[in-house]
């Protein structure tokens, strides 16, 4: 091979040699943009995402909020209960004892009206009984239980119990005339109804 011939093909190879480069540098030109369009496609889709993450954990924290609220509602009403509940308690647990002590006061009462308030003989014992039954109930009322003693008052049926009608002109229709025993409240809790005789 010649001197030109050799100095021809290392020209030829050089050219050779630029134009690769000029069509990697096009290729590359040419990919740019198909890239840069990629990547901007790909930075909205993540922001989309990113968004819909946000509003899930509002949505979930919206939720447990709710529920605290709730949980804090039903310990309130729960505490409110528990209340009621004692102050009942205090309020009505003597109602078994005061019902068991009501036959004593009725036995008092009837010993008064056995004994004539004129006789001298019985006097004192009348007025000992008469003490006793006072302080008796003196002691219940300090407990919230009050006597029913309904004579001329309307018939209640709520606290009255009729154990006979009579008529009288002298009283209104359904007016209490008698007592035949007391009845008893306690703290405005009906204990025992008053038997009554009831005017028709």
């Amino acid at each position: 091979m010649s001197d030109e011939q050799k100095v021809q093909a290392e020209k030829m190879s050089e050219v050779a040699e630029e134009q690769l480069v000029k069509d990697a540098a096009e290729e590359t030109v040419a990919e740019a943009p198909a890239e840069d369009v990629t990547e901007e496609q790909a930075e909205p889709e993540a922001g989309e995402v990113m968004q819909q993450e946000l509003e899930n954990a509002l949505s979930e924290l919206d939720k447990a909020r709710d529920q605290v609220l709730r949980a804090q509602a039903d310990m309130q009403n729960v505490r409110r209960r528990a209340q009621l509940d004692v102050e009942k308690a205090h309020k009505f647990s003597v109602e078994k004892f005061a019902k068991d002590m009501l036959p004593v006061v009725d036995s008092l009462d009837r010993a008064l009206e056995t004994i004539p308030a004129d006789d001298e003989n019985v006097k004192a014992m009348r007025e000992g009984i008469e003490m006793t039954l006072n302080l008796f109930i003196d002691s219940l009322k300090k407990h919230g239980v009050e006597a029913i003693n309904p004579v001329g008052e309307p018939f209640d049926p709520q606290k009255h119990e009729a154990m006979s009608m009579l008529p009288n002109p002298d009283m209104e229709p359904n007016t209490v005339m008698n007592v035949f025993q007391k009845g008893f409240l306690l703290n405005g809790r009906l204990v025992r109804p008053a038997m009554v005789v009831v005017s028709s």
